[in-house]
Parts: structure tokens; C-alpha cells; sequence
């Protein structure tokens, strides 16, 4: 099987999983699947295509995050992300939000705690304008899960 059949696979399992949270993915091909995650990122992010095919939470992630920024009429191409930085924060908020919604209902408390603590929600200093922006999200999604997270082992 090659890459992009694999990805094909995933996107569709992933789709499925997605629609019992109520999100509609927009239709996303493999390839530009590919392009976006194996693209440049401002922040040196180095997660490979393997490590996010085997691992439903980031499959999961991704898809949303790309589906919302088709939404917002963005190109998904491998300058995506460094493209359109703002929107991509914007989309990555409601992906993590997706994401931790799905591990939380999956009783993963293991994968929000180390979500929370390894992935910055909000984008570095530089970026001002967009922190103020985004901010009331993120305080919702921390509000959210770190609620649920401290019930379990103190997460």
C-alpha cells in the first residue's frame, strides 16, 4: 500500500470518528494531507507523517485543522502554515479542542495531560496581537480540560 492510500484510509476512519463529535470534515485529499503536514512551520515543529498516521489523536487533530482552514478558503500546500500563520493558530485551537474532547471521551487522560503540557496553545511572543485574539479560546479550552484533568491523577 502506498502513502497516499494509507492516508486515504485514515482520513475516511478519521472522518467517521469525527462525526460522532458532530464535526463535518471538508473533503481533504491525501496529498494535501502530505503537503500540509510535511510542510515548513514557524516554529520548528518536527512531527513526521508516520508518527501522525499511528496515532488517532494527531490524525484526528490534523484533519480538523486542516478543515478549517478550508474553510476559511486557504490553499493547503506545504507554505500553509508559515503562509497563513494567524489562521492556522485559529484552526489549531479548534483541532486541540476537537482532540481533547475526543481523548476525554475515550477516558485518555494520559494524552490530555501530555497535550496540555507539550503543546503550546497559544502562539509565541512576537505574536501579540494574535495571543489577545485567541485568547478567550484558549482560556475556554484550559477551563475545559483542566477540569476534567485534575479529577484524574491531577493531570
Amino acid at each position: 500500500m502506498n502513502d497516499f492510500s494509507r492516508i486515504n484510509l485514515k482520513i475516511a476512519e478519521i472522518e467517521r470518528k469525527l462525526r460522532t463529535l458532530g464535526f463535518e470534515s471538508e473533503n481533504i485529499s491525501a496529498e494535501e494531507f502530505y503537503e500540509y503536514v510535511s510542510g515548513e512551520t514557524p516554529t520548528g515543529d518536527i512531527v513526521t507523517l508516520d508518527e501522525i498516521l499511528i496515532s488517532e489523536h494527531l490524525m484526528l487533530h490534523e484533519i480538523v485543522e486542516i478543515s478549517e482552514l478550508k474553510k476559511m478558503n486557504v490553499i493547503i500546500d506545504k507554505q500553509t502554515i508559515t503562509k497563513h500563520y494567524p489562521k492556522v493558530y485559529e484552526a489549531h485551537l479548534t483541532a486541540m479542542d476537537y482532540e481533547l474532547t475526543y481523548a476525554l471521551n475515550n477516558g485518555d487522560y494520559g494524552w490530555i495531560k501530555h497535550r496540555l503540557a507539550s503543546n503550546p496553545l497559544l502562539p509565541a511572543d512576537g505574536y501579540n496581537h494574535l495571543r489577545g485574539k485567541l485568547a478567550d479560546k484558549y482560556e475556554m479550552i484550559m477551563k475545559k480540560f483542566k477540569a476534567h484533568s485534575r479529577s484524574h491523577n491531577g493531570i
